[in-house]
C-alpha cells in the first residue's frame, strides 16, 4: 500500500468534508502541519469542529481557518495569542469547548487506545463539569470524560519511512502522537521520507499502523510564535 501522496491537497482529497470532527497536532505554532492546514483551507470545507490545543495565531496555523470561517467549533485548552479566536468566541460566532490541557491530551490518547471514557479530578466543581457524570472514588469526586475520535487527524512529524513509521523532533512531538493515534484517518506531513527499514527501531516514536497518508514538506516555515531577546550586559 502506497501511503505517500504528491501534495497536501492530494493527501486530503476524498477524505475531508463539511461538518467533520478533525484533530490537528501542534502546540502554539510548534509542530503544526503547515502545508496540510493550508490545503484544508483551500479545500473550502466548512462547519468543522477542530480539536487542537489552541488555534495558532492570527493569520497562521489554524488562525487561517478562523479567518475564512471554516471552523464552527473549537475543542481546545488555550485561546491566548489569537485575537480573532477571542473575538469570534466573545461575539458568539464560534462555539468553544474548553478542555484542561492534560484532559485534552488524555481524551485523544484514550481515543487511540480504544478507551471510551476515563475519570479525572481535573475540572470538578467548575464549568468544565457541567452536564458530565461524576463518581466518588476513595473519598474524592471524579469527573467522567469521553474519549475523542476525530474522523481525520492532521499531524506533523520530522521523518517518516514508506510504511508510515514516524519520528518526531524535540518539542514538536507535543500533541502529535496522540492526535495521530486517535484519528480514524491520519494524514502526516514530514520533512523527510526514508526507505522502510532505514530507521533505527529506537528512533520510531509512532508505528506506521496509525498512519494512512504521508506528504512531504521539506521546507516548512516554522514561524516562531513569540521571539524574546535578552540584551547583553555592557553592550
Amino acid at each position: 500500500m502506497n501511503k505517500i501522496y504528491p501534495s497536501a491537497a492530494a493527501a486530503l482529497d476524498g477524505i475531508v468534508r463539511d461538518g467533520q470532527l478533525i484533530a490537528v497536532g501542534g502546540f502554539g505554532l510548534c509542530g503544526i502541519p503547515e502545508a496540510l492546514i493550508d490545503a484544508l483551507r483551500d479545500s473550502g470545507v466548512k462547519n468543522l469542529t477542530a480539536i487542537s490545543n489552541n488555534a495558532g495565531v492570527d493569520g497562521f496555523g489554524l488562525g487561517k481557518l478562523l479567518e475564512t470561517r471554516q471552523i464552527r467549533k473549537m475543542i481546545s485548552s488555550y485561546v491566548g495569542e489569537n485575537k480573532e479566536f477571542e473575538r469570534q468566541f466573545l461575539a458568539g460566532e464560534l462555539e468553544l469547548e474548553f478542555t484542561p490541557q492534560g484532559t485534552l491530551a488524555e481524551k485523544l490518547r484514550a481515543g487511540g487506545a480504544g478507551i471510551p471514557a476515563f475519570f479525572t479530578r481535573t475540572g470538578v466543581g467548575t464549568l468544565v463539569a457541567e452536564g458530565k457524570e461524576t463518581r466518588e472514588f476513595d473519598g474524592h469526586t471524579y469527573l467522567m470524560e469521553r474519549a475523542l475520535l476525530p474522523e481525520v487527524s492532521l499531524v506533523k512529524a520530522w521523518r517518516a519511512d514508506h510504511s508510515g513509521n514516524l519520528q518526531f523532533r524535540l518539542t514538536a512531538r507535543n500533541f502529535n502522537p496522540a492526535v495521530a493515534m486517535a484519528g480514524r484517518i491520519t494524514v502526516v506531513e514530514v520533512e523527510e521520507i526514508v526507505p522502510t527499514g532505514s530507521m533505527e527501531p529506537d528512533s520510531v516514536h509512532l508505528p506506521g499502523i496509525y498512519v494512512q497518508r504521508i506528504v512531504l514538506n521539506a521546507h516548512p516555515e516554522k514561524r516562531i510564535e513569540k521571539r524574546t531577546l535578552t540584551e547583553k550586559t555592557g553592550a
